[in-house]
């Protein structure tokens, strides 16, 4: 199609704006004309963002929606700046929860997992991935993401598995990988270690229970809200300076229920304040117990298994579910008369899976576990020395705390679905790790470590080994390091660490400033609902994205979510902004409709300046600020800011201002009328590009309509011109504006209705160097000329800077005297009601000794308001005329 034959197409908009008419097809439109591909042989530079990949159980929640905005306003802008720009998109494998759901539809069909075997298993679960997997990527398409689809990854996928693989073995090789029994978050209905971010500590109610070890003299009282894991006691500990228990440091004395003797020890972790200052230590299931059994180098009994039912112990209490034996040690305890004291309920947290939502168990196991140290050391450094900037600079603090103060990380999950250990293990007991290159060990007697890889392990190196590291590719050179990571704050120290320590460590041969696998941290905050609240499902304040663009829109959407993110902090949202940007939109619509119906139309050079008016002037310098503004604020990602100005700008200064004067200017010379035109076409174009990230699909309708090209999508970024600011033409602009509005507000207290006209005359005007603006506040103020039968019935005074505008209207006739008359007088006795009961209350000293004082605050501003509203209505009835 032609430019001009497209032009003809595509000036005509419909009579309203319906986006569910439009989206689905605009977006595949330019999926289809490949606007979201990206070039790695392209000589533009890059800019790069990786998607943080979505659960393939997952579905659109209002944070990815809000996340998702984000990252597609820094993208689509880049890219029409002239950066070969790559959103590369994908999801993760989620071991745990996929392994979970697969697990559960088999016991339904009444299958046990572990007896159909893994390998059956696991065909179930590529079946189920298959079949209802990734349903949030159809969603993405419906939120306008504009991702590179044919570099869509799977974390499972075979060049991801094969990173996953290479990186072990040379962490593997150069001794930052090793399997070592250790304390770990422990899920017993999984059976699996979980990780830390898969932990939601919650309160609840509990108790506490205080009991005594040992008798007479040399007994000790310990307190405990787990009393089933006493049977895993191996020391008591005391401060190594609290003075009641020296005589008694370095004995031993008898565990209860076990026949056990245990010794006490002397630590300085122990609170000598906190309760009796003595403390039982079950090393093996608990983190602190565990610290203090290593420094005293105590036995780790285990005394659960796999299912958190207790074991081992050689008690009664063998086989029962770890809250049963709660109870059960409890009272077999009180039947030797060792309890001394109970609180119940005794309200504390406690970590539960957020999968299974169980409490975890902490669980001495064996697992493989990445020395942290040196690569965590790396991951500091490049934030300090600047290699990696955090935003807000303020969250690098967090960052710090959590990088500095890393221990060793657990990797192994004991599972079936995600990336196999590759370590065999041989008959005579040899270790070998075996590489993606490598055939594993054959022989009699050789098997392959059972257990998986933490899907953190693998989502760590998501930015380069979607890029088909490590082989030296187009996509590797061109886009890696990616230019920005767009995050929740929430996950900063879990996913964001990880990817930091892995990039680093993959990337070692490279440039130190190469190296990182982003240039910058872009941190969010969470979005909650209209109070600030936490949005959960039990709060039942939860929303649903799709649901919202439904009714609303994706522009609607997208619009609020941008106008509320403000660099890490959390974001409220409400059904009504939603609604609101919706009417914003349909402002916008509406406008660009009228332009075009009058001939708007971009302009083919340069506007000439010096043959523009005040109006044209002052819009065109309030554009290239915005211009200037919305720039500085995207390159600071303070989005809420430049959506604000965006707002702001469109529908105070364009609509309500710039639009209607235009109309006035429309009807004057041929000259006239065609720089007007040409000048809402200017202007209409340089805003919906500058609106495009954040609203695509309505702009890309307008803006095709408006200048007959191709799409917005790949429209060059609006640059400011550089023009010096007409001072003088902004500050008679700004006096009409205040005269108009003045005049309208008085109008409306004289009870005329919007649209009535009524004669006035306007002294003053010329002298103030408005001569050229008469015509319009005639024409938006509805004031027509002073005839020869003219009375002034009414008047004003404007206070403009350099003087006043002396306004007198003719009402005669205009105004329904009696009918306004009785409508002040109903308004002024409410408002003398109003201050006759505020006056009873405050003249009430009983009531000013018990009431609150911002309720008497109150009080005394309702007053002052009656007392204004008092007399601004006698003073509008004194003004009517008398009949």
């Amino acid at each position: 199609m032609t430019q001009t034959h497209a032009a003809a197409a595509n000036r005509e908009l419909p009579s309203s704006w319906n986006p569910a008419d439009v989206e689905a097809e605009l977006y595949e439109r330019w999926v289809a004309a490949e606007y979201f591909t990206a070039d790695p042989h392209s000589d533009k530079p890059p800019f790069t963002i990786v998607i943080p990949p979505p659960n393939v159980t997952g579905s659109l929640h209002i944070g990815h929606a809000f996340e998702h905005t984000l990252m597609d306003i820094l993208t689509r802008r880049r890219r029409m700046q002239g950066y070969e720009a790559l959103w590369l998109p994908g999801m993760d494998h989620a071991s745990i929860a996929v392994q979970a759901l697969v697990e559960k539809q088999l016991r339904e069909e009444g299958v046990d997992h572990r007896e159909l075997g893994r390998e059956k298993f696991l065909e179930r679960v590529w079946q189920w991935k298959d079949k209802h997997g990734g349903a949030i990527l159809s969603q993405m398409r419906r939120l306008g993401d504009s991702v590179d689809w044919s570099r869509e990854r799977f974390t499972m996928d075979d060049g991801l598995s094969r990173a996953v693989q290479t990186i072990f073995k040379n962490l593997y090789d150069d001794g930052l990988i090793y399997r070592a029994e250790r304390l770990v978050n422990w899920s017993p209905e999984m059976r699996t270690a979980i990780s830390d971010i898969e932990v939601e500590h919650k309160e609840v109610e509990g108790e506490l229970v205080s009991m005594r070890y040992g008798d007479g003299d040399d007994s000790i009282v310990v307190a405990t809200t787990r009393v089933e894991t006493m049977l895993g006691d191996t020391a008591i500990a005391v401060h190594p300076d609290d003075q009641r228990y020296q005589h008694v440091v370095g004995t031993e004395v008898e565990l209860p229920l076990t026949g056990r003797k245990i010794p006490i020890v002397p630590d300085e972790h122990v609170d000598p304040e906190f309760g009796t200052g003595a403390v039982k230590v079950t090393p093996a299931h608990d983190p602190n117990d565990f610290e203090i059994g290593k420094r005293h180098d105590l036995p780790m009994l285990t005394i659960m298994d796999e299912q958190g039912r207790i074991a081992h112990t050689g008690t009664r209490f063998d086989g029962m579910d770890r809250f049963e034996a709660r109870v059960a040690v409890r009272e077999a305890l009180r039947e030797q008369d060792r309890i001394v004291a109970e609180k119940r309920p005794y309200l504390h947290s406690v970590g539960h899976s957020s999968r299974s939502k169980e409490p975890i168990e902490p669980r001495l196991s064996l697992q493989w576990f990445v020395k942290v140290g040196p690569l965590a050391q790396a991951a500091g450094d490049a934030v300090r020395d600047g290699r990696v900037a955090v935003h807000p600079p303020e969250m690098s603090k967090r960052y710090f705390d959590w990088v500095d103060n890393l221990h060793d990380w657990a990797i192994s999950r004991q599972l079936w679905w995600g990336h196999r250990i590759p370590i065999w293990y041989g008959p005579g007991g040899e270790v070998v790790c075996v590489g993606p290159d490598e055939e594993p060990p054959q022989g009699e007697g050789w098997r392959q470590d059972e257990d998986v890889l933490d899907t953190w392990f693998s989502s760590g190196l998501w930015p380069f080994s979607t890029m088909g590291w490590p082989d030296e590719t187009p996509e590797l050179e061109k886009f890696y390091p990616t230019s920005v990571l767009v995050t929740g704050y929430d996950i900063l120290f879990f996913w964001v660490v990880r990817m930091m320590m892995m990039g680093l460590y993959a990337m070692k041969d490279r440039d130190p400033a190469e190296a990182v696998p982003f240039k910058t941290i872009a941190l969010h905050g969470m979005v909650r609902d209209a109070h600030g609240k936490k949005m959960s499902k039990s709060a039942g304040n939860t929303v649903d994205p799709i649901e919202w663009m439904d009714t609303y829109g994706t522009d609607a959407l997208r619009f609020t979510l941008a106008r509320g993110a403000n660099p890490g902090t959390d974001s409220p949202i409400s059904e009504e902004w939603v609604s609101a940007s919706r009417s914003f939109g349909t402002k916008l619509f509406n406008a660009t409709k009228f332009a075009l119906m009058n001939g708007a139309r971009v302009p083919s050079s340069e506007l000439r300046r010096e043959s523009l008016t005040d109006a044209d002037l002052w819009i065109l310098d309030r554009l290239d600020a915005l211009v200037s503004h919305v720039d500085d604020m995207l390159e600071d990602f303070q989005f809420a800011k430049a959506t604000e100005a965006l707002y702001h700008f469109t529908w105070d200064e364009f609509c309500d201002w710039y639009l209607e004067l235009s109309k006035v200017q429309m009807d004057g010379s041929q000259e006239r009328v065609e720089s007007t035109r040409e000048v809402l076409g200017h202007v209409l174009d340089v805003l919906l590009r500058l609106l495009h990230p954040t609203i695509p699909f309505l702009t890309e309708t307008l803006w095709t309509a408006l200048t007959g090209r191709e799409s917005v999508v790949i429209a060059d970024w609006p640059k400011a011109t550089g023009a010096e600011a007409d001072s003088g033409a902004a500050d008679r602009i700004s006096a009409t504006q205040k005269l108009i509005t003045e005049i309208r507000r008085f109008r409306s207290d004289q009870g005329l209705k919007p649209g009535q006209k009524v004669a006035a005359r306007l002294g003053g005007v010329e002298q103030l160097g408005l001569a050229e603006h008469v015509a319009a506040v005639r024409s938006l103020a509805k004031v027509t000329e002073a005839g020869d039968d003219f009375t002034s019935s009414a008047s004003i005074e404007v206070g403009l800077a350099g003087g006043t505008v002396d306004v007198e209207l003719d009402l005669s006739g205009a105004v329904d005297v009696e009918a306004e008359r009785k409508r002040l007088a109903k308004d002024l006795a409410a408002a003398e009601k109003e201050l006759s009961g505020a006056d009873k209350k405050l003249g009430n000293q009983a009531f000013l000794d018990k009431a609150p004082a911002d309720v008497v605050d109150k009080i005394k501003a309702r007053r002052e308001v009656a007392e204004s509203d008092i007399a601004r209505i006698t003073a509008r009835l004194e003004a009517l005329p008398q009949g």
